[in-house]
């Protein structure tokens, strides 16, 4: 159950604009420790652009985030390494190999020789491979080189490289882009009922946007976007067709 009084994220009255484009207006969010909220809106809504904020790697023009209570802005690196994002363009390294992309989720937990020998050959191999395997990726895709695999292979690499990082709050813009039906529900049952691997752990809070809209009842609330405002704020159980509708 989430914890009602463990705030890890806070969104103040955010606004991001560019002349007459509004691209977030009066945007308020709280999530608690133990959510997994689900980020609906069709597109051009605002949904990437409030994760992308919400991670801190987005300055809003007006209004505050603040992470533990911390405005994000002054968290430390190795803190911020508890935000853990998937992207939708999923910025993986093309001249690395499997095991180098998975590893670059933990960079900011480590030291610049670790860093290094992690371009120099494959660094805790092992750990590497349950990700893989978390995934349902093949152990010895760990020595295949990113530009070498499919859409949906990276997007499990992407994946892959967030369970590494062991964050405690996930971000997602859209993760299950490129995977078939039966294989996005794997993973995310992976990260919502948090199955247990030896030397892994799945974080328990997340924020993820979805446009498979069959996959919002595995969520415990949903925050729907239109125009860059928050229309819907509810628990799944009070979402019913015709707010869907209504946002889409």
């Amino acid at each position: 159950m989430p914890n009602k009084f463990t705030k890890l994220l806070e969104l103040k009255d955010i606004s991001l604009y560019h002349k007459e484009n509004i691209r977030l207006k009066g945007v308020n969010l709280t999530v608690h420790q133990g959510e997994k909220i689900a980020l609906i809106g069709k597109s051009g809504s605002g949904k990437s652009t409030l994760i992308s904020i919400a991670n801190g790697s987005l300055l809003p023009n007006e209004g505050e985030v603040r992470w533990k209570g911390n405005n994000i802005k002054k968290i430390s690196r190795r803190e911020s390494s508890n935000i853990g994002t998937i992207w939708q363009d999923l910025s993986l390294i093309e001249e690395l190999n499997v095991a180098q992309n998975i590893n670059c989720g933990a960079l900011g937990k480590h030291n610049f020789l670790w860093a290094l020998k992690n371009l120099l050959g494959i660094v805790d191999q092992e750990l590497c491979q349950e990700c893989l395997t978390a995934v349902y990726l093949p152990k010895k895709a760990i020595y295949s080189y990113i530009s070498k695999l499919s859409g949906g292979q990276k997007r499990r690499v992407a994946i892959a490289r967030l369970l590494r990082q062991e964050p405690e709050f996930v971000l997602g813009d859209e993760p299950f882009s490129n995977l078939d039906p039966l294989l996005s529900k794997k993973i995310l049952d992976l990260l919502i009922n948090k199955e247990k691997f030896s030397s892994i752990t799945i974080p328990n809070t997340m924020l993820i946007s979805l446009h498979q809209i069959n996959l919002i009842n595995n969520f415990s609330r949903v925050i729907g976007l239109k125009d860059g405002k928050i229309v819907i704020d509810s628990s799944i159980k009070d979402i019913n067709s015709l707010n869907l509708d209504w946002i889409f």
